[in-house]
């Protein structure tokens, strides 16, 4: 039979910010369950600090990402896009030259960094209210909060360094070194998803699994679907879209 986590709560936590940067750092440094169950065994696991971290984290993110539209408005350039001949159908940034353009574009962006910080809130809410409801019906004990505030802590580091790695992605020919890296955290961040899910209920690595991944199989089946009777409504449309641009001299 598989031994259970402890119970018993091995941190002191600070308050404040210095709390904060501690519960971050023991998350994503010390992949075991043991770990979820320590920094969400305590009053200060709930869920209104995990909005407020993933507000703080979407914020930070949305700036890191009007910066890097400002690079590219600035330099002129755009990311490489996967399907080739797709550039010359998107817009064209305005190059180094248009200076208010590009001032306006960056004012623009950080303005609206907040609003993707309640995005974020939004989905990450949403996203973990179903792990753990799914949780609960495979004889999970944990809660809400404290699944939230598992999953704020794994998120929240990874959301800023993803942001931080993405400007470097910026940087010709060594770009797709960082994103690699960041694909690599990606992958991280999930087990440490998986094991939060296994320490904050209590049970084994199947109810686990089951917990974390059915609610993103139900998500991609719903794309699919949605994908494919876009395609099925609008592919007449597409055709002949395509048709004329070929046709045009």
């Amino acid at each position: 039979m598989e031994q259970m986590p402890s119970n018993t709560p091995m941190m002191d936590a600070k308050p404040g910010p210095a709390g904060w940067a501690q519960v971050w750092m023991k998350a994503v440094t010390k992949p075991n369950e043991q770990t979820f169950v320590e920094i969400t065994d305590g009053p200060e696991a709930t869920s209104k600090t995990a909005f407020i971290w993933v507000f703080i984290a979407g914020t930070i993110s949305g700036v890191l990402q009007a910066i890097l539209q400002a690079i590219y408005s600035a330099t002129g350039t755009m990311p490489q896009l996967p399907i080739p001949g797709l550039e010359q159908y998107m817009p064209q940034t305005g190059g180094s030259g248009d200076v208010a353009s590009f001032g306006v574009t960056l004012l623009i962006s950080l303005c609206l960094s907040p609003v993707a910080g309640l995005i974020s809130v939004l989905f990450f809410a949403l996203f973990a209210a179903i792990v753990q409801w799914i949780a609960k019906m495979f004889g999970g004990t944990g809660t809400f909060d404290r699944m939230a505030y598992a999953f704020a802590a794994i998120t929240v580091p990874f959301t800023i360094i993803s942001g931080v790695l993405t400007l470097f992605g910026a940087i010709p020919y060594v770009g797709a070194c960082f994103g690699i890296v960041s694909f690599g955290l990606g992958i991280y961040a999930l087990v440490l998803q998986l094991m939060a899910v296994k320490g904050v209920n209590r049970f084994g690595w199947g109810p686990a699994i089951g917990a974390l991944f059915i609610p993103g199989l139900a998500v991609f089946t719903l794309c699919c679907c949605i994908v494919f009777a876009g395609v099925a409504l609008l592919g007449p449309a597409i055709s002949e879209t395509f048709n004329g641009l070929q046709l045009a001299p």
